[in-house]
């Protein structure tokens, strides 16, 4: 399980299906966990005028993934902020999680070679931050050293696959990082 390499023009990976699944799968339950704040505005021109919600997100990671903008002391303008910005923020996460299951779709069986164009990395991106975040605040994440211990883990211990998993999210956003940094 490498991560991304350069090539002319963007980055490309080599994923076999169970690389895939799970990308897919995580990507899914993002997308489903988005879905339940608020309803997607499909009318282009509606979407311009409808308001989000002005409370944070009571799921954790929804709160983590839709943060405040102003922080617990000034929650005024933070209800405001989210009032007009939510709907888009969760817009282009769902998109970017969609783009991302889109491309492995078109993998097809059996895995292959994934090339990203520079839109197609920023979607991965976008997706892939979405995804480690979203285990992070799952395992109980909150610092580097947080993230340490869960190394520790005995090989017993039922989080060791997701910590193996967000591990492999961080070697992944890494990794495309270093493609498309000049």
């Amino acid at each position: 399980m490498d991560g991304f390499e350069q090539f002319p023009g963007g980055a490309a990976i080599r994923l076999g299906d169970p690389e895939a699944a799970i990308l897919r799968g995580l990507a899914d339950q993002l997308t489903d966990l988005l879905d339940t704040r608020g309803e997607p505005v499909e009318d282009p021109i509606a979407a311009i005028f409808a308001t989000g919600p002005s409370e944070p997100p009571e799921d954790p990671v929804l709160a983590r993934l839709l943060p405040d903008a102003y922080g617990e002391d000034n929650a005024e303008f933070s209800a405001e902020f989210r009032r007009f910005t939510e709907n888009d923020l969760i817009a282009r996460k769902r998109a970017d999680a969609r783009a991302l299951v889109a491309d492995l779709d078109a993998l097809g069986p059996g895995g292959g070679v994934l090339s990203l164009d520079a839109e197609d990395s920023r979607h991965w991106l976008g997706a892939l931050n979405d995804l480690r975040l979203a285990l992070a605040v799952r395992l109980g994440i909150e610092t580097e050293a947080d993230a340490d211990k869960l190394f520790e883990l005995p090989e017993d211990d039922d989080r060791v696959p997701t910590v193996i998993v967000y591990s492999w999210l961080n070697l992944l956003q890494d990794s495309l990082v270093e493609t498309m940094t000049p």
